[in-house]
């Protein structure tokens, strides 16, 4: 059975960004896909300080709220959903402080995990947010899951984002094909023994300066 970890990082436990992971997860509940949905976004989150103490020790040197918890988690998961409001045409600093942590800290190999972001605003600021989300994904050799349109929703409460029907429709078929393509890597990986080999070692720096 494939499984789908979500991460609301929005401060408001019940708001637009909810709404939409809400309505993901009722495609995956009827999928049988199994989930865990963490909100982190009313925690206190500090950034990643770049020391490499990670590298050492397997995990972020800050053990404060939750990065090191949920990385055992997303080790084990096929899938990453992650969401969160737009702040001044940004995802918001906690879940930035977050997932750097989060991707910096970990040295498994997230190759051919899917990953989605699902961005809410009032108007303006969704794809740009969408574009920084998505960047996690693309430096990890994930697989980016695309949907009808966008992955956002609009409105200024719960309420507002319920009202927004191609909104809600984009989270539902967002759903579906991350659960198409979750199943299509598990099977191709049954029939062909491992996923594509990816060359490494290559790190351009030109630390020389010339």
């Amino acid at each position: 059975m494939s499984k789908v970890l979500l991460i609301n990082g929005s401060p408001h436990e019940r708001g637009c960004t909810a709404t939409a992971l809400d309505e993901m997860l009722k495609i995956f509940n009827e999928e049988k896909i199994e989930t865990k949905l963490i909100h982190i976004g009313n925690k206190s989150i500090r950034g990643c300080i770049a020391c490499g103490t990670c590298k050492k020790n397997g995990k972020c040197v800050f053990n404060d709220d939750l990065v090191n918890e949920v990385a055992k988690i997303f080790e084990e998961v096929d899938g990453l959903v992650v969401g969160s409001p737009v702040y001044y045409g940004s995802p918001n600093g906690t879940i930035i402080s977050f997932l750097d942590r989060l991707f910096y800290s970990t040295n498994f190999s997230k190759h051919m995990k899917v990953g989605a972001a699902v961005v809410s605003c009032r108007r303006g600021g969704n794809t740009a947010s969408f574009d920084v989300l998505n960047k996690y994904f693309t430096i990890s050799s994930m697989q980016v899951i695309a949907s009808t349109y966008w992955n956002q929703i609009h409105g200024f409460t719960e309420e507002d984002a319920k009202k927004d029907l191609e909104g809600l429709q984009t989270m539902r078929n967002l759903a579906k094909n991350m659960v198409f393509m979750m199943r299509a890597i598990a099977n191709e990986r049954n029939n062909i023994g491992d996923y594509p080999e990816l060359d490494k070692g290559a790190f351009t720096s030109f630390s020389d300066g010339k």
